[in-house]
């Protein structure tokens, strides 16, 4: 299962949002630098509300999602990248999670002590990649140096090896993440055994007040391209719309990625509520829905996992497979038997499905195909193998 660690300054909420995200108590979300020390790990499902609608048609017993791994990772501060505060151990949790979910505090609070004694987001982000960089420079300057022993032999591989390093080694020293590097296929793969910090997908969580979420999340909706941060935070005379904006504008210019908005105070709020409850609760706040469903389906997608479905009276399910899979590679996930025996696959999309009604009338309009091995599985297929082993 693949896993996203939850990254951050010292208390800019990352405990409270991964207790919100794993619905538990399990960790430890105190008012003081370094509260978590070992890493917590918890299971989510994703939410998929297609699974309901899919239980309904086919009168299904029980409803299985999808699920990931989150890591609630120890506080980062400057020169973690030497060992400062809990640094290489921090580094070293990093380094075991496939994405990052960086926590951005964009809240102001007396009663919550922030380690620079100001509410700056760029600038906490640029200390958390700042020291991811540097750990990252010293390891592929360390790797670099031992071969090149090799690459004066004239090994191939070593040469392979050296070009992409010295690709590298210079991005890297302009502050650039790795992952924003453009390199081949070929470059990619001999990337990937360099693991390194900064090549690993991130996605921000801009974590708000609850005072402010409703607003923020108001003039988020509007769609304005008119700086609709700043007229946020004219309109409520604080800084949080300016705060997110910056991280959003961050986000896409420096990672190619998003930042999501989320009220970790308020998700873990939620986790002792019943579903009508929660509704009630968030209603009263002006919001209509848990920021963390949208987390999660987003850190999913960042993992570059996707969804098939399958569906009958037994059980509803969603089925993870990586973005690209084949038709025998998603069979796979269900048995490996379903892989070697692979036949065909019996596919109509959920949105067919749902306008159509039935089985029945996608397989009369057309709707219902059988492809082979070569069809590349889409999310939200809903499919039925066939296969003889």
């Amino acid at each position: 299962m693949l896993s996203a660690g939850i990254v951050g300054l010292p208390n800019v909420g990352k405990s409270t949002l991964f207790n919100a995200v794993t619905r538990t108590h399990k960790a430890p979300a105190e008012n003081y630098p370094f509260c978590t020390i070992d890493p917590n790990v918890g299971v989510v499902t994703v939410p998929d509300a297609r699974l309901e609608v899919l239980a309904k048609l086919s009168h299904s017993q029980k409803i299985v999602p999808a699920a990931i791994e989150f890591v609630d990772i120890a506080g980062l501060v400057k020169g973690a990248s030497t060992g400062e505060g809990l640094g290489n151990q921090f580094l070293s949790h990093i380094r075991e999670v496939d994405a990052i979910v960086q926590v951005v505090r964009c809240f102001e609070s007396a009663d919550i002590h922030h380690v620079s004694g100001t509410i700056d987001p760029i600038r906490d982000i640029e200390v958390i990649n700042t020291e991811l960089v540097l750990a990252d420079l010293a390891s592929l300057q360390k790797r670099r140096d031992r071969l090149q022993k090799e690459v004066r032999a004239g090994s191939k591989g070593a040469k392979a090896e050296n070009a992409v390093l010295e690709k590298l080694l210079p991005h890297l020293d302009t502050g650039k993440p790795a992952v924003t590097l453009s390199l081949t296929e070929e470059e990619k793969a001999i990337a990937r055994e360099f693991f390194l910090l900064t090549s690993k997908p991130t996605l921000f969580a801009c974590n708000v007040a609850e005072s402010d979420l409703a607003a923020v999340a108001a003039v988020a909706g509007r769609g304005s391209t008119e700086s609709p941060h700043k007229a946020a935070a004219g309109d409520r005379g604080d800084n949080a719309a300016l705060h997110v904006g910056a991280v959003q504008a961050y986000a896409r210019n420096h990672f190619a990625t998003e930042a999501v908005v989320i009220s970790a105070q308020i998700e873990s709020e939620l986790i002792d509520l019943d579903e009508t409850e929660a509704a009630e609760y968030l209603r009263n706040l002006g919001v209509n829905e848990s920021g963390v469903g949208a987390l999660i389906r987003s850190v999913y997608h960042l993992l570059g996992l996707r969804t098939y479905l399958t569906t009958g009276e037994k059980e509803s399910r969603a089925w993870t497979i990586h973005a690209g899979d084949k038709a025998p590679q998603a069979a796979s996930v269900i048995h490996t038997d379903f892989e070697r025996g692979f036949i065909a696959a019996e596919v109509t999309h959920y949105d067919d499905l749902v306008a159509l009604g039935s089985f029945a009338k996608a397989r009369e309009a057309g709707k219902l195909r059988i492809e082979g091995k070569d069809y590349v599985v889409k999310d939200g297929d809903v499919i039925e193998f066939r296969f003889n082993v």
